[in-house]
């Protein structure tokens, strides 16, 4: 009887009819919301697991100096009889880096952590210690992206003159791997070689595999990767030596060098130049010529990667000028200006478009979609990467042998979950789980190093308009 009535009451329902007022029953069903939060995306953290480990005792500064002992010179000639040689000076080189305290914090209510379906306390914690690794491994790709080896594929000399079909060949490799062992830089897995570790924030882990050659390490973009396993000998060579993978992502070793793929390894590509509008009033900018060059940086990497080309020039008549920029239209980008009185500037702009707090207050970045901002002055000293052809995108993939850059380390990660009351938050009204670590990366010998810039027969984007980076 009672399964009577519910069919009854349910057969009502799926026949109701929208009232007078306009009201539908739909508005008292309760939406199904699935207990399980969805993936997201993956990154492939493969860079810091290969510095040196490097440590600065607390109480003694920020900055962390190597020291490098030169060899000596080999003799020129044979000794003359009864006479000593005239000896050599022991020479040293030094680098130095400066550890840097980076962080961040989630802050999540009472009520909405208890409003909430998915508790919100605990999805912080689970996507503060996603990105607290994601920000070191962004950190250290920069900084290696500051080497001074730099390679164009196909025999290019500039970014700008590269193409789409200048891609990642053996050739390649072969010119990095050659230079890099005609200079003598260290290989890992060698008769000097240093105990490597996997994970990228364990302790050192040996890597003596006696089957595995002495080798360099080569980071390239997942689209690299694909261009060189269009090649046979390069596939075939992978498919026989992925079986003795030592490191995170590695996918096998091929002419000296093993291969480690990672899709947080920046990239850039060009696109046509935004101009700018002067004006004689609004800022501090004196009577001269000006340029800009804007840049678009993915908020979920914040990292420089559509390269827009320098505008045309902008005379501005001061000594209170300014230039109007309008961004351009771009969800899930935020932008950066660059301004100088030549086509290379150096300096960011002045902007109170800016942020308004933190180390770039006032500076032009971080600048969201669309807006029309005023260019008041010259800001700090900074130069954006340097430009492909418009419609181009140009990938590094970096090379390396032992010793060439190091992990400064003088404050491990912290995390911290604060979820009792105090004096600040009396009520208890707030939650907050945050992250500090203090590191700095350093480049250890530029001769170690070197990176190939090339296109790829491959796009950055979805071909079928489903989703863009």
């Amino acid at each position: 009887m009672l399964h009577l009535i519910f069919s009854i009451i349910f057969s009502g329902i799926s026949n109701f009819s929208p009232g007078p007022s306009g009201q539908v029953i739909q508005n008292d069903i309760e939406l199904h919301i699935a207990d399980e939060v969805l993936r997201i995306a993956q990154r492939q953290l493969v860079a810091y697991q290969f510095g040196q480990p490097l440590k600065i005792e607390k109480q003694t500064g920020v900055t962390y100096t190597a020291t490098r002992y030169e060899r000596l010179p080999l003799p020129f000639a044979p000794l003359s009889e009864g006479v000593s040689a005239a000896g050599e000076a022991i020479t040293i080189a030094q680098v130095s880096a400066t550890a840097q305290q980076w962080g961040d914090l989630v802050r999540v209510t009472d009520v909405a952590d208890m409003t909430i379906k998915h508790p919100l306390f605990k999805q912080a914690v689970r996507l503060i210690a996603i990105q607290q690794p994601e920000t070191i491994e962004r950190n250290v790709l920069n900084i290696l992206l500051t080497a001074t080896q730099v390679n164009y594929a196909n025999s290019k000399t500039t970014r700008a003159n590269l193409l789409a079909t200048d891609v990642m060949t053996p050739v390649e490799i072969s010119k990095i791997v050659g230079a890099l062992e005609t200079f003598g830089a260290p290989v890992f897995n060698g008769d000097e070689r240093i105990d490597m570790y996997k994970e990228a924030d364990a302790k050192s882990k040996a890597s003596s595999r006696p089957d595995v050659m002495p080798h360099y390490v080569s980071l390239v973009h997942p689209l690299v990767t694909q261009d060189l396993r269009n090649n046979t000998a390069i596939s075939t060579a992978w498919s026989y030596s992925d079986i003795n993978r030592l490191y995170n992502n590695d996918l096998g070793e091929w002419g000296g060098a093993r291969f480690c793929k990672t899709n947080m390894m920046p990239y850039w590509t060009g696109v046509a130049q935004v101009n700018g509008v002067a004006s004689t009033v609004g800022g501090a900018l004196a009577t001269g010529t000006y340029f800009i060059v804007v840049t678009a940086s993915p908020t979920a990497t914040s990292v420089e990667q559509k390269i827009y080309q320098v505008s045309t020039s902008i005379s501005v008549t001061g000594p209170t000028g300014s230039i109007n920029v309008t961004m351009p239209v771009l969800p899930g980008y935020v932008f950066s200006v660059y301004l100088g009185t030549t086509t290379t500037p150096s300096n960011l702009a002045l902007s109170s478009s800016g942020p308004s707090f933190g180390p770039l207050i006032g500076q032009a970045t971080q600048i969201v979609s669309g807006m029309i901002v005023t260019l008041t002055g010259l800001g700090i000293a900074q130069t954006p990467p340097a430009a492909p052809a418009t419609g181009v995108t140009v990938f590094p993939t970096m090379f390396f042998g032992l010793d060439a850059f190091g992990q400064v380390l003088l404050d491990d990660v912290e995390y911290h979950y604060l979820k009792s009351a105090d004096k600040s938050d009396p009520m208890n009204q707030t939650r907050v789980v945050s992250w500090k670590m203090m590191y700095g990366t350093i480049i250890l010998n530029n001769a170690y190093m070197a990176r190939v810039e090339s296109g790829s027969a491959y796009s950055p984007t979805y071909t079928a308009g489903t989703a863009t980076e």
